[in-house]
Formats: structure tokens, sequence, C-alpha cells
């Protein structure tokens, strides 16, 4: 019988750097092969001692890559955040613990950092919630059946005195990181985004090696000139018998930060002349999208699912970073198999701020940090969480005090994939 060799579990340095990303994309289940541009291109990204290896001798056969970032609480508070990216695990080294180390050495360095709390974007729900994430918004996409959708087909702008008009690549890249932030200041659950992410979707720098093709990029200006929402979209060219269109118009990202940018950017779209139907992309599970449709049915979701999970690292931090609307009083026992955030904690809230410090009084509620991620952002409902057994009451309408507390009029959501 053989004997397996000791895994290497390590920050990777530049001369490993392009085996890091074969195994990475082998991961992925892209071809291994990283061409030379491609491999400059993901090595903007590469900070020392914030990717991971493990290494069966020489060879890389799992990866891991956090990096810097910001997330936006309940309010608008930016808090500091280390977004989990690139995690793969070779099909020959699996069930070997290698994502266990991983992962415990990065959550390590980012409490050590003084990061809140830790992000990422579940490929497979079932992994993470034993490192303490917990699912915190949700990702809803839907196909607009534009014929049904009852908007009036003469359409050609706003009605509000704004305007649309069609940018390209280089206007997104002075236009786009501005309105980016005054969307982020004002939602919950959104992520800061870097220089190089407009760069990667302009096409400035290509990260996957695919062939570029330039999607369509529309403004909303409102009356007074100023930029208010942008959308880039892609169009495919397809056509039925006796000469009728069945084009679709997919859209990459839409950001708007006020209605009246989102109604006008959604109508544009869907007056596109050839149109039948709109894929909205990554959205809200409660955006205006549906109820901006004379019929809301023409708006059919095709996916809804978990996005942005949380794992928190500072629970005092986290939940005096963020604001609440009522007022009350609680006491969590926080529970982290890890060690990093376990304790009791004192919860006093209201519109006028909030505390959060340790204390030796009796829990009202006992719950994993995993559960405190999914509550945080103010999604998730701790009643619901205690029907489901996830969570403890220890005081009778304990649940209840909570979700009073942390859940919001609207719900959270992250725009982006990271």
């Amino acid at each position: 019988m053989s004997r397996r060799t000791e895994i290497d579990v390590r920050p990777i340095t530049e001369a490993e750097f392009a085996d890091w990303n074969r195994a990475l994309n082998t991961g992925f289940l892209r071809p291994p092969a990283v061409a030379a541009e491609q491999l400059e291109a993901r090595r903007k990204e590469f900070v020392p001692g914030r990717s991971l290896g493990a290494f069966d001798g020489e060879r890389c056969v799992a990866t891991f890559r956090s990096f810097d970032q910001e997330v936006t609480a309940v309010g608008g508070a930016p808090v500091r955040a280390d977004a989990v990216s690139n995690v793969t695990v070779t099909a020959t080294h699996r069930r070997r613990g290698l994502l266990t180390r991983m992962m415990a050495q990065d959550l390590a360095a980012a409490k050590e950092r003084g990061d809140v709390v830790a992000t990422l974007i579940a490929a497979e729900y079932r992994i993470y919630g034993r490192y303490g994430f917990g699912p915190a918004t949700t990702m809803t996409e839907w196909a607009v059946d534009v014929p049904r959708a009852g908007l009036d087909p003469r359409w050609a702008a706003p009605e509000d005195g704004g305007r649309i008009d069609l940018v390209d690549g280089e206007d997104v890249r002075k236009l786009g990181p501005e309105l980016h932030e005054r969307l982020r200041r004002a939602q919950p659950g959104a992520v800061s985004r870097s220089e190089l992410w407009w760069q990667y979707r302009t096409g400035v720098v290509d990260w996957n090696g695919s062939p570029w093709t330039e999607p369509c990029y529309a403004v909303y200006r409102a009356a007074d000139g100023e930029v208010e929402g942008m959308v880039s979209y892609r169009t495919d060219d397809r056509w039925g018998e006796a000469k009728q269109p069945l084009n679709t118009a997919t859209v990459d990202w839409l950001l708007a930060v006020t209605p009246a940018a989102e109604r006008a950017l959604w109508h544009y779209l869907c007056s596109i002349d050839w149109v039948q139907t709109v894929k909205s992309g990554w959205r809200s599970p409660d955006d205006l999208l549906p109820g901006l449709l004379p019929d809301p049915r023409a708006a059919r979701i095709t996916t809804q699912a978990d996005w942005l999970w949380v794992r928190v690292l500072d629970v005092a931090e986290a939940l005096t970073a963020r604001t609440y609307e009522g007022r009350g009083a609680t006491v969590l026992d926080v529970v982290d198999r890890s060690g990093l955030t376990d304790g009791r904690w004192r919860l006093e809230a209201g519109p006028d701020g909030a505390s959060c410090v340790p204390t030796t009084e009796s829990a009202h509620l006992v719950l994993d940090v995993a559960e405190l991620g999914a509550l945080w952002l103010g999604d998730a409902s701790a009643v619901r969480l205690a029907a489901l057994g996830r969570v403890r009451e220890e005081r009778a309408g304990a649940a209840r005090v909570v979700d009073a507390l942390l859940r919001t009029s609207r719900r959270p959501w992250c725009p982006d994939m990271f």
C-alpha cells in the first residue's frame, strides 16, 4: 500500500503562481493551461500572503485566495471584510482536510488584522457552514416576456425629463465607480469594487482567457444631467419562422441609485426593437422589476438562491456598525467551534445607536456564529431559524425580539460575484 505524503499548506510565492493557477483552473473544471497574458492579468490580484496553496511535493493540489473588501452594513456603514475566493481542492486530494487548514489560516490572519467579517459566494451550499459562514443575502434572476409585460410599445424616453444614452467602456470606467459608490453607501450587503473590476468588465484586462466581446452600455441621466443609473447588457440574434424576432437581451449588471433610474433602465431594455425576452442578471429578491411592469407575471423567476455568505469575526463591532429601526435588548450566546468569536454578548440597540459588550448574564438566544452571519444583514429570521432547530431560545420570545431588532424593511443585496 502506498503511503500518502505530507501535504504542505502555505502562502504561495511568485515562482509558484503559475502552478497555483493551473490547479485553480483544474478545480473549476476549466482547461488547466493558463495563457501568458491571462496569467499576467491574474498576477495583478496577487497579494503576498493572501493566496494559499496546498502542495503535494512540488505540485499544487488546492487553492485559496482572500483579499481586502468592504461590505455595507445596515444603515450604510462600510465594514472591513476578508473576502474569500478561488477555493479549490483537486479531485485526487479530497477529504484530507486541506480546505479546513487553509480556511483556519486565513480566518486567523483576518481576525489578527482586525477584519470584522469574512465573506464569500458559495459554489456549494453544504461546505461553508462548518467554518462559521451563514447565507446573508439572496439572489434572484428574472426572465421578462416583453410582449406580455404590457408596457407602452411607443415608449421612446423617460417621462421624468431624464434621458438614456449609450456609452462605451471608457465612459463606464469614468462614470461607473462613483455611481457604484453611491449605490454601495445605501445598499446593505453591497461590496466594494476595485479598479481591476471595472477593467475586467470593460475588456481592458482579460482574466479568464475567453475572447472579449464588448457588451452594450447605457446610462440614465436625470433631468439635471446627473448620472443615476447604468447597465451593461448583451443581445443575441435569433429569428423564428415567418421572420418573427426571438431575440434576448441579457443584463450583465445594472446599477440604479434612484427608483426613476431603475424604472427608466428596465423600460429601455424592454423597448429595444426585436427583443422579446429580457434576462435580468443577479438582482435582489425584492427588486422593483416585476412591480414596474403592468403585468408582473411577465417576469418569471428563473433562479433564486443564496448569494453572499457572511462569517462574523468581531461580534461587538459587527453589531454596533449597523443601525436599528426599533429599540430593544437581548443576550446572545454565540457558539463558535473555531474559538474566534465564542462568547456571550449583551446587545442594546435603538435608532440612536447600539452597544454590544461581553456579559455573564443568562443567555436569551443561543446560536452558532454561522446563524449570526445569516441574521446580521437583516434578511434571515430568528423565528424561522428557531423553528428549524438552528437557534435555541433560552427565554420565551427571544427570537421575536431579535427579529424586531435585526430585520430590515428592504432586503439586503450583493450585486457582485467574487
